[in-house]
Protein backbone atom coordinates (compact mmCIF):
# COMPACT_ATOMS: atom_id res chain seq x y z
CA UNK A 1 0.00 0.00 0.00
CA UNK A 2 1.18 3.52 -0.78
CA UNK A 3 1.91 5.34 2.47
CA UNK A 4 2.84 8.75 1.14
CA UNK A 5 2.83 10.71 -2.11
CA UNK A 6 4.45 14.03 -2.93
CA UNK A 7 3.46 16.26 -5.86
CA UNK A 8 5.33 19.34 -7.01
CA UNK A 9 4.77 21.85 -9.86
CA UNK A 10 1.84 19.91 -11.35
CA UNK A 11 -1.18 21.98 -12.45
CA UNK A 12 -2.50 23.84 -9.38
CA UNK A 13 -0.37 21.77 -6.97
CA UNK A 14 2.87 23.61 -6.21
CA UNK A 15 4.19 21.39 -3.41
CA UNK A 16 2.07 18.98 -1.39
CA UNK A 17 2.75 15.80 0.57
CA UNK A 18 -0.07 13.45 1.56
CA UNK A 19 0.02 10.61 4.10
CA UNK A 20 -2.38 7.94 2.92
CA UNK A 21 -4.72 5.26 4.22
CA UNK A 22 -6.51 2.42 2.46
CA UNK A 23 -9.55 4.59 1.68
CA UNK A 24 -8.71 8.19 0.79
CA UNK A 25 -11.56 10.65 0.18
CA UNK A 26 -10.92 14.13 -1.20
CA UNK A 27 -13.60 16.81 -0.81
CA UNK A 28 -13.56 20.44 -1.83
CA UNK A 29 -14.99 23.09 -4.07
CA UNK A 30 -15.21 22.74 -7.83
CA UNK A 31 -11.84 23.68 -9.30
CA UNK A 32 -9.96 23.22 -6.02
CA UNK A 33 -7.67 20.54 -7.48
CA UNK A 34 -9.21 17.24 -6.36
CA UNK A 35 -8.95 15.59 -9.78
CA UNK A 36 -5.41 16.98 -10.13
CA UNK A 37 -4.37 14.75 -7.22
CA UNK A 38 -5.67 11.64 -8.96
CA UNK A 39 -4.10 12.68 -12.25
CA UNK A 40 -0.74 13.33 -10.60
CA UNK A 41 -0.71 9.72 -9.40
CA UNK A 42 -1.69 8.72 -12.94
CA UNK A 43 1.31 10.54 -14.44
CA UNK A 44 3.54 8.92 -11.82
CA UNK A 45 2.01 5.58 -12.80
CA UNK A 46 2.98 6.09 -16.44
CA UNK A 47 6.49 7.13 -15.39
CA UNK A 48 6.88 4.00 -13.27
CA UNK A 49 5.85 1.91 -16.28
CA UNK A 50 8.58 3.51 -18.38
CA UNK A 51 7.04 6.13 -20.69
CA UNK A 52 4.91 9.24 -20.27
CA UNK A 53 3.01 10.07 -23.44
CA UNK A 54 -0.61 10.58 -24.48
CA UNK A 55 -1.26 6.87 -24.97
CA UNK A 56 0.10 5.95 -21.53
CA UNK A 57 -1.84 8.75 -19.83
CA UNK A 58 -5.11 8.03 -21.62
CA UNK A 59 -4.87 4.37 -20.67
CA UNK A 60 -4.81 5.47 -17.03
CA UNK A 61 -7.81 7.79 -17.32
CA UNK A 62 -5.83 11.04 -17.36
CA UNK A 63 -7.17 14.07 -19.24
CA UNK A 64 -4.77 14.83 -22.06
CA UNK A 65 -3.18 18.25 -22.30
CA UNK A 66 -0.12 20.17 -23.41
CA UNK A 67 2.89 20.82 -21.14
CA UNK A 68 1.47 24.31 -20.55
CA UNK A 69 -1.56 22.74 -18.87
CA UNK A 70 0.40 20.22 -16.82
CA UNK A 71 3.03 22.57 -15.40
CA UNK A 72 2.16 24.97 -12.60
CA UNK A 73 1.91 28.55 -13.91
CA UNK A 74 1.82 31.04 -11.08
CA UNK A 75 3.32 34.51 -10.69
CA UNK A 76 6.12 33.35 -8.41
CA UNK A 77 8.98 31.25 -9.75
CA UNK A 78 8.05 27.56 -9.95
CA UNK A 79 10.54 24.73 -10.72
CA UNK A 80 10.50 23.87 -14.42
CA UNK A 81 10.16 20.12 -13.85
CA UNK A 82 7.07 18.38 -12.54
CA UNK A 83 7.99 16.04 -9.70
CA UNK A 84 6.29 13.05 -8.10
CA UNK A 85 7.24 10.68 -5.32
CA UNK A 86 5.52 7.65 -3.80
CA UNK A 87 6.51 5.64 -0.74
CA UNK A 88 5.59 2.41 0.95
CA UNK A 89 7.02 1.35 4.32
CA UNK A 90 10.27 0.11 2.76
CA UNK A 91 10.50 1.49 -0.79
CA UNK A 92 10.40 4.86 -2.53
CA UNK A 93 10.10 5.87 -6.19
CA UNK A 94 10.53 9.44 -7.42
CA UNK A 95 10.75 11.06 -10.82
CA UNK A 96 10.98 14.53 -12.33
CA UNK A 97 9.76 15.13 -15.88
CA UNK A 98 10.00 17.92 -18.40
CA UNK A 99 8.67 18.76 -21.83
CA UNK A 100 9.38 22.03 -23.68
CA UNK A 101 6.50 24.49 -23.61
CA UNK A 102 7.39 25.45 -27.17
CA UNK A 103 7.48 22.55 -29.65
CA UNK A 104 6.70 19.84 -27.08
CA UNK A 105 7.84 16.30 -27.77
CA UNK A 106 5.47 13.30 -28.04
CA UNK A 107 6.84 11.90 -24.76
CA UNK A 108 7.93 13.64 -21.58
CA UNK A 109 11.63 13.47 -20.77
CA UNK A 110 12.97 12.01 -17.52
CA UNK A 111 15.17 14.52 -15.70
CA UNK A 112 15.71 12.39 -12.60
CA UNK A 113 14.55 8.93 -11.58
CA UNK A 114 15.20 7.16 -8.31
CA UNK A 115 14.08 3.86 -6.82
CA UNK A 116 15.17 3.02 -3.28
CA UNK A 117 14.47 -0.16 -1.34
CA UNK A 118 15.49 -0.57 2.30
CA UNK A 119 17.82 2.45 1.93
CA UNK A 120 19.57 0.81 -1.04
CA UNK A 121 19.48 2.68 -4.36
CA UNK A 122 18.28 0.37 -7.13
CA UNK A 123 17.89 3.17 -9.67
CA UNK A 124 19.51 6.58 -9.40
CA UNK A 125 19.98 8.79 -12.43
CA UNK A 126 19.89 12.46 -13.30
CA UNK A 127 19.75 14.44 -16.54
CA UNK A 128 23.54 14.22 -17.00
CA UNK A 129 23.47 10.42 -16.93
CA UNK A 130 20.28 9.72 -18.88
CA UNK A 131 20.91 8.73 -22.49
CA UNK A 132 17.38 7.93 -23.58
CA UNK A 133 15.44 10.59 -21.71
CA UNK A 134 12.04 9.34 -22.90
CA UNK A 135 12.55 5.93 -21.30
CA UNK A 136 12.19 5.11 -17.61
CA UNK A 137 14.30 2.24 -16.29
CA UNK A 138 12.76 1.35 -12.92
CA UNK A 139 10.35 -1.23 -14.36
CA UNK A 140 13.12 -2.73 -16.51
CA UNK A 141 15.47 -2.92 -13.54
CA UNK A 142 12.96 -4.99 -11.61
CA UNK A 143 13.41 -7.90 -14.00
CA UNK A 144 16.47 -8.64 -11.89
CA UNK A 145 14.49 -8.47 -8.62
CA UNK A 146 12.23 -10.94 -6.88
CA UNK A 147 8.55 -10.56 -7.76
CA UNK A 148 7.54 -9.89 -4.14
CA UNK A 149 10.41 -7.57 -3.28
CA UNK A 150 9.31 -4.21 -1.79
CA UNK A 151 10.60 -2.35 -4.86
CA UNK A 152 8.68 -4.60 -7.25
CA UNK A 153 5.51 -4.29 -5.17
CA UNK A 154 5.76 -0.48 -5.25
CA UNK A 155 6.39 -0.22 -9.00
CA UNK A 156 3.59 -2.68 -9.79
CA UNK A 157 1.19 -0.78 -7.53
CA UNK A 158 2.00 2.40 -9.40
CA UNK A 159 2.01 1.19 -12.98
CA UNK A 160 -1.35 -0.60 -12.67
CA UNK A 161 -3.04 2.48 -11.19
CA UNK A 162 -5.96 4.03 -13.11
CA UNK A 163 -8.61 6.72 -12.62
CA UNK A 164 -12.14 5.41 -13.24
CA UNK A 165 -14.92 7.81 -14.21
CA UNK A 166 -18.21 5.97 -14.88
CA UNK A 167 -20.43 7.06 -17.74
CA UNK A 168 -24.13 6.14 -17.81
CA UNK A 169 -24.51 5.14 -21.51
CA UNK A 170 -21.40 2.98 -21.23
CA UNK A 171 -22.64 1.36 -18.01
CA UNK A 172 -25.88 0.57 -19.83
CA UNK A 173 -23.87 -1.16 -22.55
CA UNK A 174 -25.11 0.95 -25.45
CA UNK A 175 -21.81 2.81 -26.08
CA UNK A 176 -18.40 1.18 -26.27
CA UNK A 177 -15.78 2.00 -23.65
CA UNK A 178 -12.68 3.50 -25.29
CA UNK A 179 -10.45 2.22 -22.49
CA UNK A 180 -11.38 -1.40 -21.86
CA UNK A 181 -9.63 -3.51 -19.26
CA UNK A 182 -10.45 -6.07 -16.60
CA UNK A 183 -12.61 -6.14 -14.61
CA UNK A 184 -14.29 -3.04 -16.10
CA UNK A 185 -13.29 -0.29 -18.49
CA UNK A 186 -12.36 3.13 -17.17
CA UNK A 187 -15.85 4.42 -17.99
CA UNK A 188 -17.71 1.26 -16.95
CA UNK A 189 -17.46 -0.93 -20.04
CA UNK A 190 -18.03 -4.70 -19.71
CA UNK A 191 -19.88 -4.17 -16.41
CA UNK A 192 -22.16 -7.15 -17.09
CA UNK A 193 -19.18 -9.44 -17.73
CA UNK A 194 -17.56 -8.28 -14.49
CA UNK A 195 -20.74 -8.94 -12.48
CA UNK A 196 -21.01 -12.39 -14.05
CA UNK A 197 -17.38 -13.16 -13.14
CA UNK A 198 -18.01 -12.15 -9.53
CA UNK A 199 -21.16 -14.27 -9.32
CA UNK A 200 -19.23 -17.36 -10.41
CA UNK A 201 -17.08 -17.19 -7.25
CA UNK A 202 -19.84 -16.44 -4.75
CA UNK A 203 -20.16 -20.11 -3.80
CA UNK A 204 -16.50 -20.28 -2.76
CA UNK A 205 -16.13 -16.80 -1.28
CA UNK A 206 -18.25 -15.90 1.73
CA UNK A 207 -17.04 -12.29 1.76
CA UNK A 208 -18.28 -11.65 -1.79
CA UNK A 209 -21.53 -13.48 -1.02
CA UNK A 210 -22.10 -11.10 1.91
CA UNK A 211 -21.17 -8.15 -0.30
CA UNK A 212 -23.88 -9.10 -2.80
CA UNK A 213 -26.35 -9.01 0.08
CA UNK A 214 -25.03 -5.53 0.86
CA UNK A 215 -25.72 -4.49 -2.74
CA UNK A 216 -29.30 -5.76 -2.56
CA UNK A 217 -29.83 -3.82 0.67
CA UNK A 218 -28.81 -0.59 -1.10
CA UNK A 219 -31.45 -0.75 -3.84
CA UNK A 220 -34.93 -1.18 -2.36
CA UNK A 221 -36.74 -1.99 -5.61
CA UNK A 222 -34.51 -4.97 -6.51
CA UNK A 223 -35.46 -8.49 -5.48
CA UNK A 224 -32.47 -10.03 -7.28
CA UNK A 225 -30.17 -9.54 -10.25
CA UNK A 226 -28.10 -11.68 -12.59
CA UNK A 227 -26.68 -11.61 -16.11
CA UNK A 228 -28.08 -13.13 -19.28
CA UNK A 229 -27.47 -13.22 -23.02
CA UNK A 230 -31.14 -13.95 -23.80
CA UNK A 231 -32.87 -10.57 -23.68
CA UNK A 232 -35.07 -10.55 -26.77
CA UNK A 233 -38.24 -10.33 -24.67
CA UNK A 234 -37.06 -7.47 -22.44
CA UNK A 235 -34.81 -5.37 -24.68
CA UNK A 236 -35.67 -3.78 -28.01
CA UNK A 237 -33.85 -5.25 -30.99
CA UNK A 238 -33.04 -1.68 -32.07
CA UNK A 239 -30.75 -1.18 -29.08
CA UNK A 240 -27.07 -2.06 -29.31
CA UNK A 241 -26.17 -4.71 -26.76
CA UNK A 242 -23.09 -6.50 -25.46
CA UNK A 243 -22.92 -10.28 -25.27
CA UNK A 244 -24.02 -10.31 -21.62
CA UNK A 245 -26.61 -7.99 -20.11
CA UNK A 246 -27.42 -7.31 -16.45
CA UNK A 247 -31.00 -8.29 -15.60
CA UNK A 248 -32.87 -7.00 -12.55
CA UNK A 249 -35.94 -8.46 -10.88
CA UNK A 250 -38.25 -5.65 -9.72
CA UNK A 251 -39.95 -6.75 -6.51
CA UNK A 252 -42.93 -4.43 -7.02
CA UNK A 253 -43.87 -5.69 -10.47
CA UNK A 254 -45.59 -8.99 -11.12
CA UNK A 255 -45.49 -12.04 -13.33
CA UNK A 256 -43.24 -12.06 -16.35
CA UNK A 257 -43.18 -8.27 -16.49
CA UNK A 258 -40.81 -7.74 -13.58
CA UNK A 259 -37.49 -7.96 -15.43
CA UNK A 260 -35.45 -4.92 -16.44
CA UNK A 261 -32.10 -4.74 -18.18
CA UNK A 262 -29.31 -2.26 -17.51
CA UNK A 263 -30.74 -0.20 -20.37
CA UNK A 264 -34.03 0.45 -18.51
CA UNK A 265 -32.95 0.30 -14.88
CA UNK A 266 -32.13 3.27 -12.68
CA UNK A 267 -28.60 4.52 -13.34
CA UNK A 268 -27.98 4.56 -9.58
CA UNK A 269 -27.93 0.77 -9.37
CA UNK A 270 -25.40 0.63 -12.20
CA UNK A 271 -23.06 3.01 -10.37
CA UNK A 272 -23.40 0.89 -7.22
CA UNK A 273 -22.48 -2.27 -9.17
CA UNK A 274 -19.58 -0.46 -10.83
CA UNK A 275 -18.11 0.53 -7.44
CA UNK A 276 -18.73 -2.93 -6.00
CA UNK A 277 -16.93 -4.61 -8.90
CA UNK A 278 -13.87 -2.38 -8.49
CA UNK A 279 -13.76 -3.03 -4.74
CA UNK A 280 -14.42 -6.78 -4.89
CA UNK A 281 -13.06 -8.23 -8.13
CA UNK A 282 -9.74 -10.12 -7.91
CA UNK A 283 -8.91 -8.54 -11.28
CA UNK A 284 -9.14 -4.93 -10.09
CA UNK A 285 -5.93 -2.91 -9.65
CA UNK A 286 -4.63 -2.95 -6.12
CA UNK A 287 -4.38 0.84 -6.26
CA UNK A 288 -7.11 2.78 -8.09
CA UNK A 289 -9.20 5.94 -8.09
CA UNK A 290 -12.85 6.83 -8.73
CA UNK A 291 -13.44 10.43 -9.74
CA UNK A 292 -16.79 11.84 -8.56
CA UNK A 293 -17.95 8.85 -6.53
CA UNK A 294 -21.27 10.52 -5.74
CA UNK A 295 -22.51 11.38 -9.23
CA UNK A 296 -26.14 10.37 -9.98
CA UNK A 297 -26.68 9.02 -6.43
CA UNK A 298 -29.19 10.39 -3.91
CA UNK A 299 -27.75 11.38 -0.50
CA UNK A 300 -28.95 8.33 1.43
CA UNK A 301 -27.71 5.94 -1.24
CA UNK A 302 -24.28 7.55 -1.48
CA UNK A 303 -23.95 7.53 2.32
CA UNK A 304 -24.62 3.80 2.50
CA UNK A 305 -22.54 3.03 -0.59
CA UNK A 306 -19.61 4.88 1.00
CA UNK A 307 -20.04 2.85 4.19
CA UNK A 308 -20.05 -0.44 2.28
CA UNK A 309 -17.19 0.62 0.02
CA UNK A 310 -15.04 1.28 3.09
CA UNK A 311 -15.99 -2.15 4.44
CA UNK A 312 -15.21 -3.93 1.16
CA UNK A 313 -11.82 -2.23 0.87
CA UNK A 314 -10.63 -2.49 4.47
CA UNK A 315 -11.90 -6.03 5.14
CA UNK A 316 -11.28 -7.60 1.73
CA UNK A 317 -8.55 -10.17 1.14
CA UNK A 318 -6.85 -8.23 -1.67
CA UNK A 319 -5.50 -5.35 0.46
CA UNK A 320 -6.70 -2.80 -2.06
CA UNK A 321 -6.19 0.98 -1.82
CA UNK A 322 -8.63 3.49 -3.25
CA UNK A 323 -8.74 7.24 -3.88
CA UNK A 324 -12.07 8.99 -4.47
CA UNK A 325 -13.27 12.53 -5.01
CA UNK A 326 -16.72 13.67 -3.92
CA UNK A 327 -18.96 16.72 -3.65
CA UNK A 328 -22.01 15.35 -1.83
CA UNK A 329 -21.82 16.01 1.94
CA UNK A 330 -23.54 12.68 2.62
CA UNK A 331 -20.34 10.87 1.62
CA UNK A 332 -18.74 12.11 4.84
CA UNK A 333 -21.34 10.44 7.03
CA UNK A 334 -20.42 7.09 5.51
CA UNK A 335 -16.82 7.38 6.73
CA UNK A 336 -15.65 5.90 10.02
CA UNK A 337 -12.79 8.31 10.64
CA UNK A 338 -11.92 6.66 13.94
CA UNK A 339 -10.42 3.92 11.73
CA UNK A 340 -6.98 5.21 10.69
CA UNK A 341 -7.21 3.23 7.44
CA UNK A 342 -10.01 5.57 6.32
CA UNK A 343 -8.88 9.14 5.70
CA UNK A 344 -10.68 12.30 4.66
CA UNK A 345 -8.89 15.25 3.07
CA UNK A 346 -10.10 18.75 2.31
CA UNK A 347 -8.81 20.40 -0.85
CA UNK A 348 -8.69 24.21 -1.06
CA UNK A 349 -7.05 26.93 -3.11
CA UNK A 350 -5.12 29.45 -1.01
CA UNK A 351 -4.93 33.19 -1.70
CA UNK A 352 -2.22 32.56 -4.31
CA UNK A 353 -4.32 29.94 -6.07
CA UNK A 354 -2.19 26.99 -4.94
CA UNK A 355 -3.99 23.76 -4.07
CA UNK A 356 -3.62 22.82 -0.41
CA UNK A 357 -4.52 19.36 0.89
CA UNK A 358 -5.25 18.79 4.57
CA UNK A 359 -6.31 15.67 6.40
CA UNK A 360 -9.44 16.02 8.51
CA UNK A 361 -8.86 14.79 12.05
CA UNK A 362 -11.75 14.46 14.49
CA UNK A 363 -10.56 16.95 17.10
CA UNK A 364 -12.12 17.44 20.54
CA UNK A 365 -13.53 20.74 19.22
CA UNK A 366 -15.27 19.02 16.32
CA UNK A 367 -16.57 16.30 18.64
CA UNK A 368 -17.93 18.91 21.04
CA UNK A 369 -19.66 20.74 18.19
CA UNK A 370 -21.11 17.51 16.89
CA UNK A 371 -22.31 16.32 20.28
CA UNK A 372 -23.60 19.70 21.44
CA UNK A 373 -25.43 20.58 18.23
CA UNK A 374 -26.20 17.06 17.09
CA UNK A 375 -24.59 17.85 13.75
CA UNK A 376 -23.19 15.04 11.56
CA UNK A 377 -19.88 15.46 9.76
CA UNK A 378 -21.70 16.41 6.56
CA UNK A 379 -23.25 19.45 8.22
CA UNK A 380 -19.95 20.46 9.81
CA UNK A 381 -18.48 20.50 6.30
CA UNK A 382 -21.32 22.54 4.82
CA UNK A 383 -21.10 24.99 7.73
CA UNK A 384 -17.39 25.50 6.99
CA UNK A 385 -15.96 23.92 10.15
CA UNK A 386 -13.55 21.51 8.43
CA UNK A 387 -12.52 23.40 5.28
CA UNK A 388 -12.95 22.38 1.68
CA UNK A 389 -15.81 24.78 0.90
CA UNK A 390 -15.48 28.13 -0.86
CA UNK A 391 -16.34 31.35 0.98
CA UNK A 392 -19.22 32.37 -1.31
Amino acid sequence: MLKKIRIRSFKSIVNQEISLGMVNVFIGANGSGKSNILEAIGVLSAAAAGRVDDEALQRRGIRLGTPRLYKSAFEEKIPANIFFEAQTDTAKYSVSLNNPLENPKPAWQYQTEELICNNEKIVSRDSNRIKNKEQGVAALKLVESEENSPAAVLINLLRNFAVYTPNTPILRGIIQDQQTREPVGLSGGRLADAVKELQTIISTNEFIEDAFDDILSLIDWINSFDTTSNVNEILSSSIARPKNVIRFNDRFMKGNNNHLTAYDASEGVLYVLFCAVLALSPNSPHCLAIDNLDQTLNPRLVLNLTRFLCKWITEGEDQRQIFVTAHNPAVLDGLSLQDDRIRLFTVDRNNLGHTEINRVNITPELLELSNKKGWPLSRLWVMGHIGGVPNV
